[in-house]
């Protein structure tokens, strides 16, 4: 009789297949090779599809513990391999990695469309939530409950057969769009440079720009000074150039990335994505994207997002047009007779700036050391939540650059693993981010904590200074501290509720609420010193960023609520779209504009956050959570900024709580009442 050979992946040798020797089971990225990630995947679907099998294959009547909390906790080797993947995608990318994306990104979408178009399985889960009812279940199970069955609704289960095969394909389809999306912005940004061999045209930088940019050219094997696309160089660059025409030229090159045609063009998967998401909702019995996406979202419809939408324009578009009449009015003055351009606008902003507050970047930097806004940082964790961070070397790290830590309660307790990775290199996106490399559960009896991981582009330092942080920096590291205090407190039971795992527009709470303490004296007099002398920052420069905070801050509104209706645009189709993306963008970001639109030139191609992040119809979730964020710290505002109730509280309903309940719910606990923006118009002195 002949005897079936199977060919199974090979285990040896490969850590995914075997139970972690690190400390607190951190990831082996010193033994993890590209070409086990492959197999890993291969292995991890087929052990997560008998998982599932099991579940529907149990003789026994389904109940909430034999069907949905083994559901929930399935997967695991999927998990395990799954996230290390992902985050290097974002992080520490290559050609290697990038072409295993390629070719599992249809065999993962396949793998997901398996389990939620599984008729057996979803039966058993309706099973169990047509008795919800009559179960005896808290808050968090109730929750999980409905997040299991609506998650299988959402992803085709009810279709009829025809339909779910129809639902395959497009999901298929956009998993690899989405995809090929963020892998062209990244090419297309990594692939521009300007050399710059006449140091007179790099007039109005400051000597430790030139030094960044000539590290860059040394780098590129090139003489001169190099200026490149990534944010540590776009955006100082546009802010002190004097040269106009090279300003222009920059501003040209990043606004004009992935739409001129070429390998990495993506004007045609932003009418894709926008297309197949459409048919997407259609299927779903949605007629269009945005009221799909905003079933779970605390906005609940598209009429709430764009109520919020427009009363935030109504209330900030005067005042950011009396800002751009104040700037154009100060360049005049210097000389420039011609009308303010999108390139000359940061320029003449910051000189406008320094002259009305005597402020800039420049006179700040030397109180922002990293190291020493790095304790600052930590530090305020510990004041406000008593948890510590003691850097932990035997924690292996994906990139000599990063750093990894073991963050402790105030009782010693461990909470949590925190990885920090502050610099650009070419294979990280642009951008700053929280994610997790393990998630926060309950594991029987024992609370299995969070492995997180901090990821910005921050100056670097050069041969002659530390890195230097500019104060929009400082808040940036706030802004993402502030999402990996939300997964490392989390005390949840389910994985898939704990840490940031709730509704879009509630994510971003925890996060800028952080922001708010970057221009308190109290809190930089606990950090910020000069690197050079040891001197304390000066209250009169404290008291100038405190007053300059809402310097032009109209027409940053103005820039968020762009960025809003432009998403909103694009997923409030309710028929295919075949037109001219640029025309399209430029109409649904029209009301919002003050400064002139300049041709040929479009956000659409690289907006990342909604084409290929977790933002399709959920951009407005900055503003909607900052009117969150101003009105919860204004209870911190009247009871102290390090009043440890107060603290106590966020934490104990907001932070700890993940997406057990309603985010309404938590707010309101915390509150005491549903937020309003009043307190964000008093904070940005639109109102008195």
């Amino acid at each position: 009789m002949a005897i079936l050979s199977v060919t199974m992946p090979s285990m040896a040798g490969n850590p995914f297949f075997e139970t972690y020797k690190t400390p607190h089971q951190t990831i082996p990225f010193n033994e993890i090779k590209t070409e086990y990630y492959f197999p890993a995947f291969e292995e991890a679907m087929k052990q997560h599809t008998q998982e599932v099998d099991a579940i529907i294959n149990n003789p026994q009547t389904p109940t909430f513990d034999n069907t949905i909390v083994v559901l929930e906790r399935s997967g695991s080797l999927l998990n395990k391999v799954s996230s290390p993947f992902y985050n290097m995608l974002g992080s520490e990318t290559n050609d290697e990695l990038q072409a295993i994306a390629e070719k599992i990104s249809p065999l993962m979408s396949e793998h997901s469309n398996s389990i939620n178009l599984n008729e057996k399985l979803f039966a058993r889960v309706k099973a169990v939530n047509d008795q919800k009812d009559k179960l005896k279940l808290n808050p968090e199970q109730q929750m999980l409950l409905k997040e299991t069955y609506d998650g299988f609704a959402r992803n085709g289960a009810n279709l009829s057969e025809a339909d779910k095969a129809v639902y395959r394909e497009l999901s298929k389809d956009l998993s690899m769009l989405t995809l090929q999306f963020g892998q062209n912005v990244l090419k297309e940004t990594n692939k521009y440079s300007l050399v710059i061999t006449d140091k007179a045209l790099l007039s109005g930088l400051s000597d430790d720009l030139l030094d960044m940019f000539a590290a860059n050219a040394k780098k590129a094997g090139k003489e001169g000074w190099l200026i490149n696309l990534k944010a540590t160089s776009y955006v100082p660059f546009m802010k002190y150039a004097d040269n106009r025409d090279l300003r222009r030229e920059i501003y040209m090159a990043y606004t004009t990335r992935c739409m001129l045609g070429g390998e990495f063009d993506n004007t045609e998967n932003v009418r894709k994505i926008a297309n197949t998401r459409l048919k997407i909702a259609n299927l779903l019995g949605y007629k269009t994207y945005a009221d799909y996406e905003l079933v779970d979202r605390m906005a609940e419809n598209t009429k709430n997002v764009y109520d919020l939408l427009d009363k935030l324009l109504a209330a900030y578009k005067p005042a950011a047009e009396k800002e751009l009449a104040e700037v154009q009015e100060y360049a005049n003055s210097k000389g420039a007779y011609f009308v303010i351009q999108p390139w000359d606008w940061s320029y003449y902003s910051e000189k406008l700036k320094n002259e009305k507050y005597d402020l800039t970047d420049e006179m700040t930097k030397p109180y922002f050391e990293l190291e020493n806004v790095k304790k600052g940082v930590f530090g305020l964790a510990t004041r406000l939540y008593g948890i510590h961070f003691k850097k932990n070397p035997k924690i292996p790290v994906y990139n000599p650059e990063v750093d990894a830590y073991d963050v402790t309660d105030e009782n010693g307790k461990y909470l949590a693993v925190l990885y920090t990775d502050f610099h650009p290199r070419d294979g990280k996106r642009a951008g700053a981010w929280m994610s997790e490399f393990k998630g926060q559960k309950m594991d029987g009896k024992v609370d299995s904590r969070p492995q997180i991981t901090l990821v910005m582009n921050f100056t670097r330092a050069t041969a002659t200074k530390p890195a230097l942080l500019t104060f929009d920096e400082v808040t940036t590291f706030l802004h993402e501290f502030g999402h990996s205090l939300h997964g490392m407190l989390t005390k949840c039971t389910y994985e898939s509720l704990s840490g940031t795992n709730v509704y879009r527009d509630f994510v971003e709470l925890p996060s800028q609420i952080m922001e708010n303490w970057g221009s308190e004296k109290e809190f930089l007099d606990g950090f910020a010193v000069n690197y050079l002398t040891g001197e304390k920052i000066p209250a009169e420069l404290v008291q100038k960023i405190k007053a300059s905070e809402n310097f032009n801050i109209a027409n940053f509104c103005l820039r968020q609520l762009s960025f809003g209706y432009l998403d909103m645009g694009w997923h409030t189709l309710d028929k295919p779209f075949e037109g001219n993306v640029i025309g399209f963008e430029k109409e649904a970001m029209t009301s919002t504009q003050v400064l002139p639109v300049v041709c040929n030139t479009s956000m659409s191609p690289t907006f990342s956050h909604i084409f290929s992040g977790g933002y399709a119809a959920g951009y407005y979730s900055y503003k909607w959570a900052e009117v969150l964020d101003a009105d919860a710290f204004s209870v911190f505002s009247k009871n102290g900024i390090f009043d440890k109730k107060t603290a106590s509280s966020f934490r104990e309903n907001i932070l700890e709580k993940g997406g057990t309940e309603h985010p309404m719910t938590l707010y309101k606990r915390f509150r005491g009442q549903e937020p309003t923006i009043d307190a964000l118009l008093k904070r940005n002195g639109i109102v008195k």
